[in-house]
């Protein structure tokens, strides 16, 4: 086994915002990959500022956690006097490393943050060994591989290419495109996937009238001549399953990965949790080497957890060799229960919390945190006036105060029961 003389696993989760971040190590990160806007990939759904970003690696800090900044753009001459400015504040910074596929941002990296360990994106394709074997060479510590490489070709990856640090994407949104290098949101919206502008033409329903196709996009109707067939729907041809490797976590860690990747920065602190909860415990389970009958349980517990979250389906993608399936009807998965809420603090008999979504008395709940999920009941619920009421919304920043059957601590996520 490749992983016999290596340090622990790394479990990588995304760092959308701070909260999500905090949420990340509290259910079993290792390390956060975080970005501002204009430089990760995702200008949307992002409110990473300097300062944010300088909180934020305080706090990874005071966790004894890594962080790794995200500059993966595929950046135009305009941009890299700001890329310039970036990097010298990063320097201000003790991050961790920072993941780039453009070789000219490698080169300015290695003028500006010359001590700070450079990985390579999935956005740079990496998909064999003499490919790693040249970013060695140019001083990249990690190799982000492209979602399409088998675990045939990990394998020889790392024999070949012993002392690269390898990463994989294990969960996630799948991009219909080479590993996210994707030019159909720039031609048919004018923004940039590859400058973190993805506008997910591959999500959206096309009708077809006779061999043209229709959706309607920003600027109105786009026509687009194809040969495809269509329900009374429409038709979703690129939309792809979302991955998920959770029972393949030990043949990963055989073949020689080191970090294992959850993609997700624009998703909720829900998804975030249970997904890097599941992870952690299977990766725990097999450093404790647990009996495979043990194992077995535990993936297929927090299988059942995820899939609870709202998902497209899941795929292996293209890690046993085969094509990813695709979600040709959009399908919508694991909508039985609802995230409705997050405790924030304790005191006494009381939680404060932050209600997302409505809650009822009558509610069925489940009560999540990083060890296990559990039922509670809910008592009594006041207002932000601390009158007593029967029902709590979001969509607003006052609090509500819950009396449960029991005290939960901060951190923990609430769920309910949807009742058909």
């Amino acid at each position: 086994m490749h992983n016999k003389k290596r340090k622990k696993i790394e479990l990588l989760a995304p760092g959308g915002n701070l909260e999500k971040l905090k949420y990340a190590f509290k259910y079993g990160a290792d390390a956060v990959y975080v970005g501002v806007p204009d430089f990760s990939l995702r200008v949307r759904i992002n409110n990473f500022t300097p300062e944010v970003l300088r909180e934020a690696v305080t706090y990874a800090q005071k966790k004894k956690k890594k962080i790794y900044v995200t500059l993966n753009i595929y950046a135009h001459n305009r941009q890299l006097e700001e890329i310039k400015k970036h990097l010298k504040f990063l320097k201000s910074l003790e991050i961790d490393g920072v993941i780039v596929s453009d070789p000219g941002i490698i080169r300015l990296v290695k003028k500006y943050l010359p001590k700070t360990e450079i990985h390579l994106s999935t956005q740079a394709n990496a998909t064999n060994w003499q490919a790693v074997k040249f970013w060695a060479e140019q001083g990249v510590k990690r190799v982000v591989l492209a979602r399409e490489v088998t675990l045939a070709e990990i394998r020889e990856i790392k024999k070949n290419v012993p002392e690269m640090e390898l990463e994989y994407f294990v969960h996630g949104a799948m991009c219909m495109s080479y590993s996210g290098r994707c030019i159909l949101s720039k031609w048919m919206t004018g923004r940039s996937a590859n400058l973190g502008d993805c506008s997910q033409p591959c999500r959206w329903d096309y009708k077809k009238t006779g061999r043209v196709y229709e959706t309607s996009i920003e600027e109105g109707m786009k026509k687009i001549p194809i040969d495809l067939e269509e329900d009374r729907h429409g038709t979703y041809f690129f939309n792809s399953y979302d991955l998920n490797l959770l029972k393949h976590v030990d043949e990963l860690i055989e073949a020689g990965i080191d970090s294992l990747k959850i993609e997700g920065r624009a998703k909720s602190v829900y998804y975030v949790a249970v997904v890097v909860r599941a992870y952690r415990k299977v990766l725990d389970a097999i450093k404790e080497k647990a009996p495979k009958t043990k194992i077995k349980r535990i993936i297929a517990t927090q299988s059942k957890e995820l899939n609870q979250l709202t998902s497209r389906g899941y795929t292996a993608g293209f890690l046993l060799g085969g094509e990813p399936e695709h979600n040709v009807s959009n399908l919508k998965f694991g909508t039985d229960k609802k995230f409705v809420g997050e405790v924030e603090d304790a005191k006494g008999r009381l939680n404060s919390v932050r209600v997302h979504n409505e809650v009822f008395m009558r509610d069925k709940l489940e009560a999540i945190n990083p060890g296990r999920t559990f039922s509670v009941r809910i008592k009594k619920i006041y207002n932000y006036k601390k009158e007593e009421v029967s029902e709590a919304h979001g969509g607003h920043e006052k609090r509500y105060v819950f009396e449960f059957d029991k005290v939960l601590p901060a951190g923990t996520l609430i769920r309910k029961k949807l009742t058909k």
